[in-house]
């Protein structure tokens, strides 16, 4: 195991020494299950990242190649013929 110094506020100082006369655990034990808490919740938040940028990657083209789309640039001239002033 290795030996980590941290500093604290005088406020959390406080209140990890509520927790842990409360809970009956000591400090170092409260402070290994917070950091244990902290890098599951950072590694399932990384773990949806990846699946999201793998469906965005799989999504990359799908509309590539489609013949039974509108033309957008043809779309596109055609209201910008049309103002607003038109109306």
């Amino acid at each position: 195991m290795t030996t980590t110094q941290i500093n604290l506020t005088d406020s959390q100082a406080d209140a990890l020494q509520k927790l842990s006369r409360r809970t009956g655990k000591t400090e170092d034990e409260l402070l290994q299950e917070a950091v244990n808490k902290l890098v599951s919740e950072v590694g399932e938040a990384e773990a949806k990242r990846q699946k999201w940028l793998e469906s965005l990657r799989q999504a990359k083209g799908i509309w590539k190649n489609r013949d039974d789309l509108p033309n957008l640039r043809e779309l596109r001239k055609e209201s910008d013929r049309f103002s607003l002033r038109d109306f």
